[in-house]
């Protein structure tokens, strides 16, 4: 999976933006050659999609914004697409209920990778013709496109987890070996001393790809804080499960301990007590839990309980960048191939560590609009800015995010009381 640590740029030459389109496709196949027919096919809840589906809907991306309205003459594949690999485009047109997508029976597996052949013999001929050049919308929107596919990328992976997991069996998706870790030395707050910061990015070609949500720069100011050198582990939630963290309301915002007494929560998702040992759930088959490993698969609300229990706080998104922004992008991404957070080491080197990978990071930030904010012109405006309202922003990507696809200003987001991605949290305080 190597071959997606290479740029994808707009200024770009055609012949670079197709490698760069074979690249991204060719990882998301890669992705999926562990899996079986049956594996393509269910949904295991209605936040979850079937493998199918994902395959199905990039490549809908793809012909519905790049093919249908700049390359002459071109005929959809099947017009029942059109509906059944919308996933949330009300401007584009009607969509399949999404809880029902693992009913899809039809079209079939191999059908649809040939769809994907199709759509890419389309990109194919569209980037070869020189008329090409002269769109000045196609280079970006072909961007957007290879971006939409590096998401569904971690999310193909997040959803078979959570299939995997409801299995009695317990399938295995990638083996691997691993023991148990000895437990980190106990997290350092770094101080920061505030002021007037930059956030967000620039929108310049200079500066890489940004989604819209992630513009435009702007200053805001920081009061002084401390930011923790690394994550949460599995070691230290554990503490706060085995102190009665999930039974105590007073570490709970309302409509987490709401959360916690209707789903039953009583540990994070894919924790298993089994014979007095703790064990997790992973694409690897299940497992003892490592405590040296970053904690995941946590709500918002979990995640603020905890912060809470151990006297802290979570940072603000504004924080966090204003730390991150420093470091370089590196850490356990989805090129490791290991899809599962690494153990922290016993000592960690001065400064903040473990920024990128691992965990997505819950900030206490709503997922809300930068002042300025613009989103893209027509339906892709639809991408991003409709969602900001009840959702928090995380930040860092996970060991599912592909290298390429994450940077300091990254706003990923969700509802808080969402556990199947691979979400954790780092602490915060005040100066």
């Amino acid at each position: 999976m190597d071959e997606s640590t290479e740029p994808t740029t707009t200024d770009l030459a055609p012949a670079g933006r197709l490698d760069a389109y074979r690249r991204i496709r060719r990882v998301t196949e890669t992705l999926c050659e562990p899996l079986r027919t049956e594996d393509f096919v269910v949904q295991s809840m209605p936040d979850a999609s079937p493998a199918k589906w994902h395959l199905g809907h990039t490549s809908w991306f793809f012909e519905t914004f790049l093919l249908k309205p700049h390359l002459a003459g071109y005929e959809p594949v099947d017009p029942r697409y059109e509906v059944l690999f919308n996933s949330y485009y009300n401007t584009v047109g009607e969509q399949y209920p999404r809880p029902e997508r693992g009913l899809l029976t039809r079209p079939t597996v191999e059908e649809v990778f040939a769809y994907r052949r199709k759509v890419d013999d389309g990109i194919g001929a569209l980037l070869d013709r020189r008329s090409a050049e002269a769109n000045g919308g196609l280079a970006s929107v072909l961007e957007v496109g290879i971006h939409h596919e590096q998401q569904h990328q971690e999310l193909l992976l997040t959803d078979l987890k959570h299939l995997f997991s409801r299995n009695p069996i317990r399938p295995v998706y990638r083996p691997r070996t691993g023991g148990i870790h000895p437990v980190p030395a106990p997290a350092r707050f770094i101080p920061h001393e505030g002021g007037i910061v930059e956030i967000g990015h620039s929108g310049t070609a200079a500066d890489g790809y940004s989604f819209d949500n992630e513009r435009p720069r702007h200053r805001v100011l920081l009061q002084p804080f401390a930011l923790a050198d690394r994550p949460v582990t599995n070691g230290e939630f554990r503490e706060f499960l085995e102190d009665g963290g999930y039974a105590d309301p007073r570490h709970w915002l309302s409509d987490g301990w709401d959360a916690v007494e209707k789903n039953g929560w009583t540990a994070p998702l894919y924790w298993r007590c089994e014979d007095g040992r703790w064990g997790t759930f992973t694409l690897a088959g299940f497992r003892d839990l490592d405590p040296a490993e970053p904690v995941c698969h946590l709500s918002y609300y979990e995640a603020d309980a905890y912060a809470r229990w151990a006297g802290a706080r979570l940072p603000t998104e504004q924080e966090w960048e204003a730390v991150a922004a420093a470091r370089p992008i590196e850490g356990n991404l989805q090129e490791s191939e290991r899809l599962h957070p690494a153990p922290i080491e016993r000592d960690l080197p001065p400064g903040p560590a473990r920024i990128y990978g691992d965990v997505w990071e819950w900030t206490a930030s709503a997922y809300a609009a930068y002042p300025g904010f613009r989103p893209n012109p027509g339906a892709l405006g639809e991408y991003n800015g409709k969602f900001m309202c009840n959702q928090f922003v995380l930040r860092g990507g996970s060991c599912l995010t592909p290298r390429s696809h994450i940077r300091p200003t990254y706003r990923n987001f969700f509802h808080p009381e969402a556990r199947w991605q691979v979400t954790g949290l780092r602490l915060a305080k005040e100066a």
